[in-house]
């Protein structure tokens, strides 16, 4: 944990002991008794039922384990599903009146998009499949939306460098 002391500043706890706290401060390490000595966290903290630790780690560390529960895409890893060939591309959406600017958009941004669609989409299946209050008859309806959805979104399934990763039709 990093802490701050009020005489030598920033610095890491590195031991615990139940008479002091063995301090690494950037000009060494340092025993310190962290009730007389005014030490505070040099970062907010959280605590769960007896769990302390410093507020990103936990943040970091749920957002972590939400991203993968739910699917989703990392940004590093937006452009692996696209096809070779789109990559580095761009759309251009061109309006009718010439006298119009057109749109272009980073065809691998457009991609990411879409796939953290189809990745929502796929959570919203899941979630209904699990669902304990809706009856079978509404699990079915609610999976012919996702259906026709997927099948709205076929159309783009030529940016996809492999097949498993398309949206169904």
């Amino acid at each position: 944990m990093d802490i701050v002391h009020p005489q030598y500043g920033r610095g890491t706890v590195k031991a615990i002991n139940e008479y002091a706290a063995e301090i690494l401060f950037a000009d060494g390490r340092k025993p310190v008794d962290p009730d007389a000595s005014e030490v505070v966290p040099a970062e907010a903290s959280a605590s769960l039922a007896g769990l302390s630790v410093p507020l990103r780690a936990f943040i970091e560390q749920t957002v972590e384990v939400m991203v993968e529960r739910l699917g989703l895409e990392r940004p590093e890893g937006r452009v692996t599903e696209l096809g070779r060939r789109w990559q580095g591309g761009k759309m251009v959406i061109q309006p009718a009146d010439p006298g119009l600017q057109p749109k272009e958009v980073e065809l691998d941004v457009f991609f990411h998009k879409l796939v953290m669609m189809r990745n929502q989409l796929r959570v919203l299946e899941q979630k209904i499949n699990t669902s304990e209050t809706l009856t079978s008859a509404e699990k079915f309806d609610w999976q012919q939306y996702i259906t026709r959805c997927y099948g709205s979104m076929t159309t783009f399934n030529l940016l996809f460098k492999d097949k498993e990763g398309q949206f169904g039709g």
